[in-house]
């Protein structure tokens, strides 16, 4: 017996979306070569520039390569920021 098209197609479960925003300071899954494993971000855009809080180092990265690398949000920006 066939088994109907609806029980061959696995189950989508929605990702949901990574909300950040500029100022925010975020956790990345591998840390900076000078140990810190927090970044600010200071611009979006289709790309994102982050900047290390320990070096002062700043990436500038694909928002897609961002979205991949980015664990969570450390810190959210104060509104005046």
């Amino acid at each position: 017996m066939l088994e109907s098209e609806e029980s061959r197609i696995p189950e989508v479960v929605p990702v949901e979306p990574k909300e950040y925003g500029i100022g925010d300071v975020v956790e990345m899954k591998k840390p900076h070569p000078c140990g810190t494993n927090a970044w600010k971000i200071i611009r979006l855009g289709a790309d994102i520039r982050i900047k290390c809080t320990g070096c002062q180092h700043s990436v500038m990265i694909p928002r897609r390569e961002f979205e991949k690398k980015m664990k969570k949000v450390l810190e959210r920006a104060k509104a005046g920021e």
